[in-house]
């Protein structure tokens, strides 16, 4: 049962309608963020995210009626916050049971955080027969604050650009949205020995950066509009990976003096990363902070055996992991009961 979560609650009055739900399960994709297209923010707004939402990994939740509070499962502390955030706010009882059943891994570049507490608060509201915006949610738990690109991930999928914060709160107005090839594939490289930039972390590296430049920004929007989207609406990957290359070089070099140097956070990532480029992959990057780094098949015919090489290559005592994923095309499901 596919249920567009994009409305699932009213947040402001924390009354609850009658609901003979007993559980509501939710199950949300990750995504890359590729990178911001402006950082400079000369126009009045800043960041801009392109991003791609992915079929695996997932989070998956399940939450039911209960005598007390309990959350289990893998980032169980993280949904424990949320859950508590969103009790406080509707003034719900606190009987539930939350179960963690799989999780995106946290502060690698999928976008975890923003999925685990998205999962949460619409399968609270579900259960409880609350009616509220997901925008709105996604604010109530401090998440979207620089990009869109996860909330409409769990809204629709596909490939995503937004158009950057603006003077207000509010999440990033969605501008573009369009569906990600049903043949292409993406190849992902994990580094579990490493996390990327997070929390304050992150937010120092954003005060220590110097001022991005305002003709490289333009350049960026540029290319964004004339290079990248055309070329996904037309599955032209050669055009695609060539504008998605050109915002990550830019992106990456600009970040590396708070990621360690160069443009990609994790060194080992990095060799696989220049392997593929040699090889002829032109879609390669890192998501977001990192240290997983994907590149862009135009089919699992293609993406097969570079796997098979990359996992002799870089075995797993190496410290990497690879994995193939699908495009996602449609946002979190879920099934109440």
């Amino acid at each position: 049962m596919l249920v567009a979560p994009a409305r699932s609650g009213n947040s402001q009055s924390g009354d609850q309608k009658s609901t003979s739900i007993e559980c509501v399960r939710v199950s949300v994709p990750a995504r890359l963020h590729v990178g911001f297209v402006d950082l400079h923010g000369g126009l009045g707004r800043r960041y801009g995210s392109l991003g791609i939402s992915l079929d695996t990994p997932q989070t998956r939740i399940s939450l039911r009626r209960s005598a007390t509070l309990a959350v289990s499962g893998p980032s169980a502390a993280r949904a424990r916050r949320c859950l508590e955030s969103l009790i406080a706010h509707f003034r719900l009882d606190g009987g539930l049971e939350l179960d963690v059943e799989s999780a995106i891994p946290e502060h690698v570049g999928l976008g975890s955080g923003t999925q685990l507490a998205l999962a949460t608060a619409v399968a609270c509201c579900r259960l409880h027969g609350l009616d509220a915006d997901t925008r709105e949610l996604a604010g109530m738990l401090d998440r979207g604050l620089r990009s869109s690109v996860g909330i409409a991930s769990f809204e629709c999928g596909g490939v995503i650009l937004d158009g950057g914060r603006g003077e207000t709160d509010a999440p990033p107005p969605v501008l573009s949205r369009l569906p990600f090839p049903e043949s292409w594939r993406v190849l992902l490289i994990f580094d579990d020995a490493r996390q990327g930039l997070h929390g304050a972390a992150e937010r120092d590296a954003f005060r220590r950066l110097p001022p991005f430049s305002g003709d490289v920004a333009a350049h960026l929007c540029r290319v964004m509009l004339m290079v990248t989207l055309p070329a996904l609406a037309e599955s032209d990957l050669e055009r695609f990976g060539a504008g998605l290359a050109e915002l990550q070089r830019a992106i990456g070099d600009y970040f590396a003096p708070v990621q360690g140097g160069a443009r990609y956070s994790s060194p080992i990532v990095a060799e696989a990363l220049a392997w593929l480029e040699s090889e002829g992959v032109g879609a390669i990057g890192q998501s977001s902070w990192g240290p997983t780094g994907f590149a862009i098949l135009a089919s699992e015919r293609d993406a097969a055996p570079l796997l098979r090489t990359l996992e002799r290559r870089w075995p797993e005592a190496s410290g990497l992991r690879f994995a193939l994923s699908r495009g996602r095309n449609h946002g979190g499901e879920i099934v109440a009961k």
